[in-house]
């Protein structure tokens, strides 16, 4: 092919369709969800029948791989772009079910009215009305005499003309002749090369993600069980979020209910306590960079088209090999065991709901680590103080904020180099040094939102350490998380905006505290210096006015635990920006603290 990276071709829908139905076309998604609307799929048919262009599909070429006696093989061609198109047409013209968000499979019926030639959606008053023909794919799916359904129409519908009606049937049955452009991509060109194509071409300019591919490419090899590989990944992942569709599968999926990978990942749909929801990208990302010890998924998309890459070449033994290596990697993710513990170290750390997670980036690396850790044979105690550093470093540093995969490489091959223990050391001399938690963090903590990674860990560090909420004698951080209670405003907004600051200002994570709802409605718009003044009082005998501590002592140690200077006690709003400074240092020393004693 030279230079030439794609060529265009034009086939007739049922050319398509035949190759969809018998497999020469692999389509990764047919057991995911059909996200098109009803009406979409009127619309598609309704061009079709009109001439109208309908777009194009894109296919990308296996590589042919040596094989083991020598000869060249060719694969399937991979869809890149036009699954809902085909999903759509198979479903409309065929009859075939869809699946729905719901998981359960139903056909989408398009009628049709030949006086009108409009198309509609099914439904119950199309069935009852004889101007419409309520399934076309009854004449489309069928060897059918149309002369017999146009002079059944007729007889059914006065005052129509006959021959009109004929030619309105006759050019619907005739979509399956009407050309679709096809575009077929050279399989030598990368995966980058293959983007920028889709982006140029696809009208909404969606790009896709080297994850879409490696999904598309495991699809297409049923010969090292990559139809069941990709099947054990959506699944697990759906799973986690919609444990009913573990009553679909069964219904629907016979013959990988009899597989191993069922039964390896029948386990999530009882497990609530999920704070890891995994995509499909982070379980290629994590099965991938800790068996392949490679970070780039657009290596294991060469490595599963069987490329070496020392001779340059395409060969069959790595296409087994690799597929072998993905399979081990997808099992280990899935495992009940490695799963449940790696959740609960996380959790052991403070992150005891899935708003504290704020990267989940760093999730990954840090379950790559673990099963990592795992294959070197580490005790199980010394692999958690592992994961629990590397977690709270990442998101502390924003170490998977930009180029994640390329970092994700640097890490798994200098861990595998060096060991985590020396790796660690480096980056903690390197990113964590005193000027970091004395300045660097304290000023990185100069943000508005309550979901900023800094304010995240410093929750996880005061659940970590049983800490009570601003103002409370018993109620603990964790409770308040756990029960989705509020974030409060130490010197109230409404204290504040009446006093000249804006939004910006008040709602500084330096004056975000949790703190019980009863608390902070009582307070209201009172300054510091004067909800305190009754907390002071309430400590030398008075009545209880703002919860229920009742001496100092045990005041200046919910100050500390919730990092307030204790010289709030005299602050107005002209201490505000000294407070928010002296605020910040504490939280940042308490995260320090934390850190260390992980």
């Amino acid at each position: 092919m030279g230079n030439q990276k794609y060529v265009v071709n034009h086939y007739s829908v049922d050319n398509i369709l035949n190759w969809a139905k018998s497999g020469d076309i692999a389509i990764p998604e047919i057991q995911r969800p059909f996200v098109w609307k009803a009406s979409k799929v009127r619309d598609l048919i309704d061009s079709l029948y009109n001439g109208y262009p309908v777009g194009y599909i894109i296919v990308w070429s296996n590589h042919s791989v040596k094989l083991k006696d020598g000869r060249k093989s060719d694969g399937k061609k991979i869809l890149i772009d036009g699954q809902q198109r085909i999903t759509a047409l198979m479903t409309s013209l065929l009859g075939n079910e869809v699946v729905t968000n719901e998981y359960k499979k139903i056909p989408i019926k398009i009628a049709f009215n030949p006086k009108e030639k409009k198309f509609e959606v099914r439904n119950a008053a199309i069935e009852k009305d004889a101007a419409w023909i309520d399934d076309i794919s009854k004449i489309i799916s069928n060897d059918v005499n149309l002369l017999k359904i146009t002079k059944d129409y007729c007889k059914n519908n006065q005052n129509v003309d006959e021959d009109q009606i004929f030619e309105s049937i006759n050019t619907l049955k005739s979509i399956l002749n009407n050309p679709i452009g096809v575009i077929e991509l050279n399989a030598n060109i990368d995966i980058e090369t293959v983007t920028e194509i889709f982006i140029r071409i696809n009208s909404q300019g969606v790009a896709l993600s080297q994850a879409d591919f490696a999904m598309s490419k495991i699809a297409s090899n049923e010969t090292y069980e990559g139809n069941l590989i990709r099947k054990c990944i959506d699944y697990f992942c759906h799973l986690s979020r919609e444990q009913d569709i573990f009553n679909f599968i069964k219904a629907n999926d016979n013959d990988f209910t009899k597989t191993e990978y069922f039964n390896k990942i029948k386990w999530i749909k009882d497990y609530n306590d999920i704070l890891y929801k995994p995509t499909y990208t982070d379980v290629l990302r994590v099965a991938f960079t800790s068996e392949f010890k490679r970070g780039r998924l657009q290596d294991l998309v060469a490595l599963l088209s069987g490329r070496n890459f020392e001779t340059k070449t395409y060969e069959e033994t790595v296409v087994e090999e690799s597929f072998g290596k993905l399979k081990s990697g997808i099992l280990k993710f899935v495992n009940e065991n490695n799963f449940k513990k790696f959740i609960m170290i996380i959790l052991s750390a403070g992150f005891i709901d899935l708003s504290m997670i704020t990267s989940k980036n760093a999730l990954d690396f840090a379950y790559i680590l673990y099963l990592h850790l795992i294959n070197q044979g580490m005790k199980q105690g010394e692999i958690s103080k592992y994961i629990k550093k590397w977690y709270v470093m990442s998101v502390l540093t924003g170490r998977y904020s930009s180029s994640p995969e390329t970092q994700f490489d640097i890490d798994i091959r200098r861990i595998n180099e060096i060991g985590i223990n020396q790796y660690l050391s480096e980056i903690e001399s390197a990113y964590l040094s005193d000027a970091f938690w004395n300045i660097a963090l304290p000023r990185s903590m100069d943000k508005v939102v309550d979901s900023s990674p800094y304010f995240k860990v410093y929750l996880a560090a005061q659940v970590k350490n049983n800490d009570k909420g601003f103002l409370a004698k018993d109620i603990l951080i964790r409770d308040l998380i756990t029960n989705k209670g509020d974030v409060h405003h130490i010197f109230p907004k409404e204290y504040l905006n009446k006093n000249g600051l804006n939004k910006s200002k008040y709602n500084q994570i330096a004056n975000y505290v949790l703190m019980q709802s009863e608390i902070n409605i009582a307070i209201g718009a009172k300054a510091p210096n004067e909800y305190l003044k009754y907390v002071i009082e309430q400590c030398n005998g008075g009545k209880l006015t703002y919860g229920s501590i009742d001496n100092i002592k045990e005041l200046k140690k919910n100050f500390r635990m919730n990092c307030i200077p204790e010289k709030i006690i005299d602050y107005t709003v002209k201490d505000y920006e000294n407070f928010l400074e002296e605020r910040r240092f504490l939280m940042s020393m308490k995260i320090k603290d934390y850190y260390y004693n992980l």
